[in-house]
């Protein structure tokens, strides 16, 4: 029996992995939480990933910058 996955089967990992990569950038953007099941928990990978970087704030065009930056 061959126990190598086949070449739809990575280009299926592949796209889920460009798909869940995307669904993050979106959450982190927009502040809407993205839910996983880790370790048979639920968790928000978004504030996973706020709590562990810099805080920041808008500028008046709305651009974010980083705490403590000038301008």
């Amino acid at each position: 029996m061959n126990r190598r996955p086949s070449e739809e089967v990575k280009a299926t990992l592949r796209a889920l992995r460009r798909a869940a990569k995307s669904a993050l950038e979106l959450g982190l953007k927009t502040g809407t939480p993205v839910y996983v099941v880790r370790n048979g928990k639920i968790v928000d990978l978004t504030q996973e990933r706020r709590s562990s970087k810099k805080p920041t704030s808008l500028k008046a065009n709305g651009k974010r910058k980083r705490a403590g930056s000038v301008g």
